[in-house]
C-alpha cells in the first residue's frame, strides 16, 4: 500500500504559503511510507523535532484497481469511494528544505504524519461526482479549512493519469489530493475534526 500526496493543488493555498510561487503546470506529488498512517482517529502526538507543525485537510481517494499509464478518460474506473485525511507537515523544516532545494520527506513523511479517516464513503452516496464535493476541517470547534474539490487545479482523474505514468497504482493505495487555504499549527491539547459533505470522518486529539 502506498500513500501518494499532491502538493500545491489549490490556488489560494499556494498564495497563502508564498504569494510569489508560480501555479504548477502539471501535478506535483510526493509519497509517504505506510508508517506515516494514523488510523482509527487515534491521537496525534506532536513530534519534538518541529516547532511549527501544521494540519492540511485533504480529500483522500482509495484506489480499487491496478493502474499503469492509464488514460485520463479511464481513470474513474480506478476508484469509487473517498475519505478524508490530514497531511501533517513540519512547516519550519519544509521551509528550510525548499530554500536549500532539498527533498520534502523529512518534513512530510515522518511517523503518523498521514491521518486517514476510518471510513470511506461510496461516491454514489455523495452524488457520484468527485469534483463536486465539499469538506471542512475544524480546530477546537472552529472551522479553519473549507475545501471544494471543484477548485482543484488538477482534478482526480488528471492526477491518476499523471501519477500512473511514473508509478503503478495498486489496490488499496491512498491518494491525498491536496489541501485548500487555511492551514495552520496544532499544539498539544487541541482537537481536530474533519467532515465530508456534512459527515464527520475525522475527530481526534492532538497530544
Amino acid at each position: 500500500m502506498k500513500i501518494i500526496c499532491i502538493g500545491r493543488n489549490y490556488v489560494d493555498h499556494i498564495h497563502e504559503l508564498d504569494g510569489n510561487r508560480n501555479i504548477p503546470t502539471e501535478p506535483i506529488f510526493f509519497s509517504k511510507p505506510d508508517t506515516a498512517l494514523l488510523r482509527n482517529n487515534d491521537p496525534f502526538y506532536v513530534p519534538d523535532f518541529s516547532n511549527d507543525l501544521h494540519y492540511e485537510t485533504e480529500l483522500v481517494v482509495r484506489i480499487k484497481r491496478t493502474a499503469k499509464a492509464i488514460d485520463e478518460k479511464f481513470a474513474p474506473r480506478c476508484y469509487d469511494e473517498v475519505g478524508l485525511g490530514i497531511d501533517f507537515t513540519a512547516r519550519d523544516i519544509q521551509r528550510r528544505c525548499i530554500a536549500e532545494g532539498l527533498p520534502w520527506e523529512v518534513c512530510k513523511s515522518f511517523d503518523h504524519s498521514a491521518a486517514v479517516s476510518p471510513r470511506f464513503i461510496p461516491l454514489a452516496e455523495l452524488g457520484g461526482e468527485v469534483q463536486k464535493l465539499y469538506f471542512t476541517g475544524e480546530l477546537n470547534g472552529e472551522v479553519v479549512q473549507r475545501g471544494d474539490t471543484s477548485l482543484m487545479i488538477f482534478g482526480v482523474d488528471r492526477l491518476i493519469a499523471h501519477i500512473s505514468r511514473f508509478i503503478t497504482l495498486r489496490i488499496g493505495d491512498l491518494l491525498f489530493t491536496g489541501t485548500p487555504v487555511g492551514v495552520g499549527a496544532v499544539h498539544p491539547g487541541d482537537r481536530f475534526r474533519a467532515s465530508l459533505e456534512g459527515r464527520v470522518l475525522l475527530d481526534f486529539d492532538i497530544k
